[in-house]
């Protein structure tokens, strides 16, 4: 049977793009990004593997105007421009296609609909069955028995396909596929700017052509006075008559696109495998290397190979720790990566060690050792031997698990990685290996395997081979960390990275280590009240909304809220209503049944994040919860945290209250809760030199109230609540480059408010004003900003040619420095007290930092002592131009 496989090739790409792979902004080691053409190749694999095509044809559309633009001026001319990131991979992927022999067809006045529907008459006619893979609903107007319409869609992360044919549309619709025109005409199509008659919607729309047929019957019916329509629905449809013909004539497919191709010109081919293999690895498309065994069949020479076959290191499994003992300490360093297996009964972290790889680069062999208490305790509680890992964070905990305390270990590769660039989230180990050393290590990897190479590093015995990636990650480790600190160095962050962020590692285990406690029965007593909670919610908005429905789902929400309820919204669109919460809030005080969706929202999210999705973390031997706190997330320095996420339990919610309050210090124990004031103003005043805010903060005054006094021209002391609350939200707003429209949302002021606010606090901070011209331009020359502590961000959405992105480099040239410092100095802070702790022999430990607080879990009657060396060292951190100010609390929850 013949089978044509036609692929809309702007569709299937932009949903790889901004639905599939929007979050994962894949990139190379040059920063090209690659997650549209990994995401579109991911559905056209799975496709060709389902269908099993002997012909395919991938349509694209070209720039150039067509007779729908002619004939419309406003056709799609609400289409904002594909960004940079975007258009920058069109050319990436058509020349994968060609490499795949598979044709692409364009075709100038045409779009890629066109070209599908035509192609799928070409294909019909020749006795093929047709497969249109789409992502737009339109193309159902094309469907026959012969030609259906398959129509990829996520489904718990995973790509699955619906496919349309006449009776799927029918079921789904009422009409037969060509009638979908007819339902276009009345409806319109918001996201092609296609009119269609005012104020008639999807539903009006298919009841009227389910009843008429077409609108030329529809129009005829009206004319001769024989419909059967009412009042304002016919009043609108009978004064539209123009916008509906037009509305039909562009949403019709042309059929008759002048293609000079035949089926057999579209029949598949055999792929150029060199090239395909060149271009995957060129992307670091491994797993599509690995799917199609490019690599076991074809040899690509290049620099990066040649290096990859050398004999780079032996290999060796001991069964004596001893004998090599005296090497490590010989050369005082130790290049490490464990082994670890499953532990359901580890104390903390579920894993165990169970093996180490130990690379002794003298000799250029990796030796591999089994798990040895004593072994491991002298080498490891040697502090004379420096410990060069990979996630060392982790590796503290593993230890400290086997009743080892892990002394001087001061290098991960990864800490490394993610200083020298921040921004890309790219610090595996198969990372480190191709842009530090140059080597390919996945294929290195392959190549080690395979039995055909003659030169391998394992030439002992075979069961040997199954090391080899847990072998070549020592290995990677020990040759990469000296060209590492090299690079550190030259952008002057070595200093950085050895005084901040190692120590930082230490601590953050030591917290992971310690957690922080909580009460599995309050938990689980606030979860039942929350879910009661719920459930009033819920039968309040159904009594509301005049039914029952689901209230998570959009599309439900959208047609009670919209249709049913008749609540103003924008024109539907293809994917219903948006329900979002800025449409919701504007509709507060339209109808009550907003406020109760926004609180069941608020209500459910909580509980299943931060209630009932936390029980699962308390650990049944601690009865402790071991947050794990990551410093290679976020791009300015800040900690984050997971498993579970306090980073972001709310705190001026009465819900987020009840929420803190049930992690709790343990008997005989207090939080000793500390908290800096205003930390980023008072780093943007040092760093900007802003003159009104120095002596603010050196004067101790209200820094928002004297902002209100300036920026609203009034006497400090008639400087109202109202104002000094809104000078609150410029003064942090403009640390984080906050927008005229993201003020006007938050405090509910025209744009036009919000931006004179803006402009009236620059002109009269012109210091910081000044500060922040300088740190985009600084940016725009060298593409990076630098804290006080020379961390770098890189910002290369800065010239990007699309305006949203590079209004994005701008807020991050201004607002990361500042952040960043703020990040800085709580990290230097934490390594002051967490020292100052350990040299005065108290039980007291720090369990928590969330945003600007500090917080240690202390014994009580240490608490005196602690509080006075919590403030004393956090508040000497750094000296600034301004004081750094610490409010501590002694508490027994964290509220």
């Amino acid at each position: 049977m013949k089978k044509l496989l036609v692929v809309d090739g702007n569709s299937i790409v932009n949903r790889a793009f901004y639905g599939i792979m929007g979050n994962k902004m894949l990139q190379t080691a040059d920063g090209t990004y690659t997650n549209a053409v990994y995401g579109f190749l991911a559905i056209l694999f799975k496709e060709l593997e389902d269908i099993n095509p002997n012909y395919i044809a991938i349509a694209f559309d070209l720039k150039a105007p067509t007779a729908r633009h002619k004939l419309y001026e406003g056709y799609k001319a609400n289409r904002k421009g594909m960004p940079d990131e975007l258009a920058s991979q069109m050319p990436i992927l058509k020349n994968v296609l060609k490499a795949m022999n598979i044709t692409i067809i364009e075709k100038e006045g045409y779009e890629a609909d066109d070209i599908l529907g035509t192609l799928s008459v070409i294909g019909e006619k020749s006795g093929a069955e047709v497969a249109l893979l789409t992502g737009d609903r339109d193309s159902f107007q094309l469907v026959t028995e012969k030609v259906n319409i398959y129509l990829p869609r996520t489904k718990a992360g995973k790509t699955e396909t619906d496919i349309y044919d006449p009776k799927r549309i029918k079921e789904e619709y009422g009409v037969k596929p060509k009638q979908m025109i007819e339902i276009k005409a009345l409806q319109g199509d918001s996201s092609d700017n296609i009119p269609g008659v005012p104020g008639i919607g999807e539903k009006t729309a298919i009841s009227l052509i389910k009843e008429y047929g077409s609108i030329e019957n529809l129009y005829e019916a009206i004319e001769k006075e024989e419909d059967n329509l009412k009042g304002k629905t016919r009043e609108k449809i009978a004064e539209n008559k123009d916008l509906a013909f037009l509305s039909k004539t562009l949403g019709t497919i042309n059929l008759e696109t002048p293609l000079e191709y035949t089926l057999e010109d579209l029949k598949m081919q055999e792929w150029d495998k060199q090239e395909v293999l060149k271009i995957f690895k060129d992307l670091r498309f491994k797993r599509f290397i690995e799917r199609f065994h490019l690599d076991e069949e074809i040899s690509v020479p290049s620099e990066v190979e040649e290096k990859k076959l050398e004999n780079l290191f032996q290999y060796e499994e001991l069964n004596d720790f001893s004998k090599i003992e005296s090497k490590i300490k010989n050369v005082g360093e130790l290049y490490y990566y464990f082994e670890k297996v499953a532990d359901e009964d580890a104390l903390i972290i579920k894993k165990k060690i169970s093996k180490i790889n130990i690379y002794i680069k003298e000799e250029k062999k990796v030796y591999n050792l089994k798990f040895n208490e004593n072994s491991f305790k002298e080498i490891f509680e040697n502090k004379a031997i420096l410990k060069c890992g990979y996630q060392i964070k982790e590796d503290y905990i593993l230890l400290k698990q086997q009743n080892i305390k892990p002394q001087n270990m001061m290098f991960d590769c990864k800490i490394a990685m993610y200083l020298l660039n921040s921004g890309t989230n790219m610090y595996s180990m198969e990372e480190i290996a191709k842009q530090v050393l140059e080597i390919d290590l996945d294929d290195y990897n392959k190549d080690m395997q395979n039995e055909n190479v003659q030169t391998s590093i394992f030439d002992t015995v075979e069961e040997e081979k199954t090391n080899y990636k847990l072998a070549s990650y020592s290995y990677i480790i020990g040759e990469a960390k000296s060209v590492l600190e090299k690079k550190l160095e030259e952008i002057n962050e070595l200093d950085l990275f050895k005084n901040i962020e190692m120590p930082c590692a230490e601590i953050l285990s030591e917290m992971q280590y310690t957690g922080v406690f909580a009460e599995k029965e309050d938990i689980q007593k606030m979860s039942d009240d929350l879910k009661i909670q719920i459930d009033i919610l819920s039968k309040e908005i159904y009594e509301l909304a005049g039914e029952e429905f689901n209230i998570n789902s959009p599309k439900q929400l959208g047609e009670i809220l919209f249709e049913k309820l008749g609540l103003p919204s924008a024109k539907k669109n293809k994917s219903g209503y948006s329900t979002d919460v800025e449409t919701l809030e504007k509709l507060k005080n339209i109808h009550p049944i907003i406020e109760k969706v926004l609180y069941y929202r608020q209500v459910s999210k909580l509980n299943s994040t931060f209630v009932e999705g936390m029980i699962p973390y308390i650990n049944k031997n601690t009865n402790r919860i071991h947050t794990s706190f990551h410093q290679t997330v976020a791009a300015t320095g800040r900690l984050s945290s997971s498993d579970p996420n306090l980073q972001n339990i709310p705190t001026r919610t009465e819900l987020g209250k009840q929420i803190r309050k049930l992690f709790k210090a343990e008997e005989g124990k207090v939080f000793i809760d500390s908290d800096y004031s205003q930390i980023e103003l008072r780093v943007l005043a040092h760093m900007s030199e802003d003159e009104i805010m120095i002596n603010a903060f050196k004067e101790h005054e209200d820094i928002h109230k004297i902002c209100a006094s300036q920026v609203f021209n009034v006497p400090l002391e008639e400087v109202t609540k109202e104002l000094r609350s809104h000078a609150k939200a410029v003064n942090f707003g403009i640390v984080y480059g906050i927008s005229d429209f993201g003020l006007s949302q938050q405090l509910g002021i025209s744009v036009k408010e919000a931006k004179t606010y803006i402009e009236s606090y620059l002109e009269k901070y012109n210091g910081i004003s000044e500060f922040m011209n300088h740190e985009i331009e600084f940016a725009k020359e060298k593409g990076y900003v630098e804290t006080i502590f020379h961390r770098r961000r890189y910002i290369p959405e800065i010239h990007s040619k699309n305006f949203m992105v590079r209004k994005f480099g701008d807020r991050a040239a201004m607002n990361s420095p500042v952040q960043g410092t703020a990040a800085d100095i709580m990290k230097i802070a934490m390594i002051d007290v967490y020292n100052e702790l350990k040299k005065r022999n108290l039980k007291s430990k720090i369990v928590l930092q969330i945003h600007d607080e500090l917080i240690i879990e202390a014994v009580e009657e240490e608490q005196e002592e602690v509080k006075e060396l919590l403030k004393k060292c956090m508040e000497s951190a750094i000296q600034l131009k301004v004081p750094l100010e610490v409010e501590v609390e002694v508490r027994k929850n964290l509220v």
